[in-house]
């Protein structure tokens, strides 16, 4: 949406450059102002109004108000209880500036390998496409994917299905619910041998009971993984205090949970 308004009119990008305090957005959230649309948001409120403001005033060619980032605090004067302090920078966009742009404002994204197609599979594969999440999504079945899988989801047939975690990126987050508790014990040991050898997989969640995840750890003490290198395993996935056992619900708590794990992902006031 902002490349094609870009191509029609110029725009002003208003983009959080530094935080102090509790502030509504993190740095790096930006919003496209347009003469008549905006495109992203900075956190809404009269901050973001004042911003609105600010960036249309420019693209009118009224008055400069700051030449560098200009400094809004969150108190009584903007009726914001946050209590922090945002500086925010304002950039004028036109056509020229499209090339390379998606790719400056996309936030980093965070390689997740999600192994079984099943109905919390295909939940969660829309939950976490919108997320800051680069998100493969493997099976051993043929016709398993959708035919239009959710944008930016990359879809990959395995088999035998674990001998996709080796070539999974660095730093990644596994999921393992496949339609097999054969394939996800072979998928959970693949990871736990990639561990020992790489240690570079920060989560590595299983879907299932506790009851399940007792059978499996007896089996995987018997195939000589050490009681230290199963805890890097969590089952049941999900955060806790979360009912239902629709695969929607399970996909909510399980995107809640990755989230959780992303330290380096900005939170807001930080």
């Amino acid at each position: 949406m902002l490349l094609d308004g870009l191509r029609a009119a110029p725009a002003c990008l208003v983009t959080v450059e530094s935080t102090q305090g509790s502030v509504p957005r993190e740095h790096g959230a930006w919003m496209a102002v347009f003469a008549d649309q905006l495109v992203g948001t900075i956190g809404g409120g009269h901050l973001e109004l004042q911003a609105i403001a600010e960036a249309r005033r420019r693209l009118a060619g009224g008055p400069v108000t700051a030449l560098g980032p200009m400094r809004f605090a969150l108190g009584p004067a903007l009726g914001q209880c946050c209590g922090g302090v945002v500086y925010l920078g304002f950039e004028w966009l036109t056509a020229q500036d499209a090339p390379g742009l998606a790719q400056r404002l996309t936030p980093r994204l965070h390689p997740v390998a999600l192994f079984g197609g099943g109905h919390v599979g295909h939940a969660l594969a829309r939950v976490l496409a919108p997320l800051p999440f680069a998100l493969t999504w493997i099976d051993s079945r043929d016709g398993i994917f959708p035919p239009d899988p959710p944008e930016g989801v990359v879809c990959e047939h395995s088999e035998p299905v674990q001998w996709a975690v080796p070539r999974l990126a660095p730093g990644s987050r596994v999921l393992i619910m496949s339609f097999s508790h054969a394939e996800d014990l072979d998928v959970v040991a693949a990871c736990l041998r990639r561990q020992r050898e790489q240690g570079d997989l920060p989560f590595i969640g299983l879907i299932g009971s506790k009851t399940k995840w007792a059978t499996f750890s007896n089996r995987l003490h018997g195939r000589g993984f050490a009681p230290e290198e199963l805890a890097q395993v969590t089952c049941p996935i999900g955060i806790p205090g979360i009912g239902g056992k629709e695969p929607e619900v399970i996909a909510v708590a399980v995107a809640a949970q990755l989230l959780q794990t992303v330290q380096t992902m900005p939170k807001a006031g930080e």
